[in-house]
């Protein structure tokens, strides 16, 4: 069953090589992640599974050891997902959303539990998003999410996706759920709505809703910022 999990956003600007002279002005959200994380240790799961979005080519699991890159980014960075020394030779490189996630890990020593990967595409219906979360709160043994994704990108007239009046309501929406542990709320996002705002975290959200509907779980929310015009939310629950 689930017995904690940890939100945090997946912008490729977390690794400081990637923003560059810009980095400092993240510094508070990766320092929430860490703390977040150390929430996840913590619990003592027997295993983590880390759920991000992806487009088509990064969908699905993947295992632990998996490797990850920033070169698309222009930095010579490479990641590898979950405990130091796990190598799967064979497997696809991992999508940016867990790539980040792969980064966090490694930057906190992760060594509490196995890792596995799940990417998710950002078109998936929210009730096969619930569904895919059954699945995995329903695993055997101690299991914990990191849940990746991004608000929405609609915040200001200099956002990715330009300004757009509906974002900060629904970014306040979902920082509330999100820090209260509101799985009801999780589940009723608006697909369509979320899409037209760019909100690459919907679908992972909607997993973890589904992961945590028996878990009796409490939230906290520990950073909420949209720097860049960017909704950027991080929390956990326990």
């Amino acid at each position: 069953m689930l017995v904690a999990a940890a939100v945090c956003p997946c912008p490729p600007l977390l690794v400081p090589e990637v923003a560059g002279g810009a980095a400092p002005e993240l510094d508070a959200a990766r320092a929430a992640c860490s703390a977040a994380l150390a929430v996840l240790a913590a619990a003592r799961p027997d295993r983590l599974y880390v759920v991000g979005p992806a487009e088509e080519t990064g969908r699905g699991p993947h295992p632990e050891g998996a490797r990850g890159s920033f070169s698309g980014f222009g930095v010579d960075v490479t990641v590898r997902l979950g405990r130091t020394g796990a190598v799967a030779p064979s497997a696809r490189e991992l999508p940016p959303s867990l790539a980040v996630a792969a980064w966090l890990l490694e930057r906190t020593r992760w060594a509490a539990a196995p890792v596995e990967g799940l990417g998710v595409g950002e078109p998936l219906p929210a009730e096969r998003c619930v569904e895919a979360g059954r699945e995995l709160g329903a695993r055997a043994g101690r299991v914990a999410l990191l849940v990746m994704g991004d608000a929405s990108a609609c915040r200001t007239l200099k956002a990715p996706g330009y300004l757009d009046e509906r974002a900060a309501p629904f970014d306040a929406e979902v920082g509330r759920a999100l820090g209260t542990a509101d799985v009801g709320a999780l589940k009723a996002l608006d697909a369509g709505l979320a899409q037209e705002l760019k909100a690459a975290g919907r679908a992972p959200w909607q997993v973890l809703a589904g992961a945590a509907e028996n878990a009796g779980l409490d939230g906290a929310l520990l950073y909420e910022d949209a720097p860049y015009g960017v909704g950027y939310v991080v929390a956990t629950w326990s």
